[in-house]
């Protein structure tokens, strides 16, 4: 049995142990335990695997995530996917002894976020952090897919579209003649990398990932997954004055952790899931 695996089954045994042998209160309601054992045994529930295990006995029933447990996956190797602990690489608030002072070894750390400039919080502790800071690091992989870790993210290429969503996203001359050719011209955001509308090509999937099109103005204003979730709520990509905010920018800038990571890795590893459920639960240091 592998690390990982030694980490996600260890937490489940824990918080198992702590709800599931809860018994029925005074009042009458059921426990945990017992809605548990009422939803196995009427068949509404099948878990095979650590990914369901997690939904039904945790995520599903709210189960309250100690802090403990997340220290434990700040500490431990593989925790959320191949590569080495967090505190590895920021274990403390000096810049000069951690990377971005971000101290990942204390609860208060966590919460605190990066302290060099510009100093910002991974997340919001009582909210869904899947598109903080924090969220994107662990979920999306930095594009063009496979890009290698040491890649300049300050290239003049990249500089361009910050440039251009700065000052307003515009489809003016300089979108059509400086910025849009880059979405379509191979190994411009890095070497060997394929041009991004060789996969983001329309706004239906298949053939295009995420129904992005990346072709035109129209397309790239228009966002993402408009099909699924229609045109109204389609995912912007480009936050006209934002580069900060904008999907694109984003990914073009921001590596997956842990660094290195391959891109086929997990996205919505069992770990990951409990991290994200400990912060909507308010980011409890206990």
């Amino acid at each position: 049995m592998n690390h990982r695996t030694t980490v996600i089954k260890t937490g489940l045994a824990m918080i198992a142990a702590l709800t599931l042998s809860t018994g029925v209160q005074a009042d009458g309601v059921k426990s945990i335990n017992e809605a548990y054992l009422e939803d196995v045994r009427a068949g509404r529930i099948s878990i095979e695997g650590d990914h369901a295990a997690v939904t039904e006995l945790i995520l599903k029933r709210n189960i309250p995530i100690p802090y403990s447990y997340i220290s434990e996956l700040m500490a431990s190797p593989n925790a959320f996917g191949s590569g080495p602990a967090c505190i590895v690489c920021h274990s403390s608030n000096d810049p000069a002894q951690s990377y971005r002072g971000l101290d990942l070894s204390t609860c208060d750390g966590i919460k605190l976020g990066s302290t060099e400039a510009p100093a910002r919080p991974l997340f919001v502790a009582g909210q869904d952090p899947k598109r903080e800071i924090l969220g994107r690091r662990l979920r999306n992989n930095r594009m063009p897919l496979g890009i290698s870790f040491d890649v300049d993210h300050g290239s003049d290429a990249i500089k361009t579209v910050e440039v251009w969503i700065t000052d307003g996203a515009q489809n003016d001359e300089n979108f059509k003649t400086a910025v849009l050719p880059l979405f379509n011209t191979e190994s411009v955001f890095g070497p060997d990398t394929p041009a991004c509308s060789d996969c983001h090509m329309s706004n239906e999937e298949p053939p295009s990932f995420h129904e992005l099109d990346l072709t035109s103005y129209e397309g790239i204003m228009l966002g993402a997954d408009s099909v699924a979730k229609g045109v109204d709520k389609a995912t912007k990509v480009i936050i006209p004055g934002h580069p900060e905010q904008s999907g694109v920018f984003q990914h073009l800038t921001e590596d997956r952790m842990p660094p290195g990571i391959d891109p086929s890795e997990d996205r919505d590893h069992p770990n990951t899931q409990i991290l994200f459920a400990w912060i909507k639960q308010g980011a409890q240091c206990r």
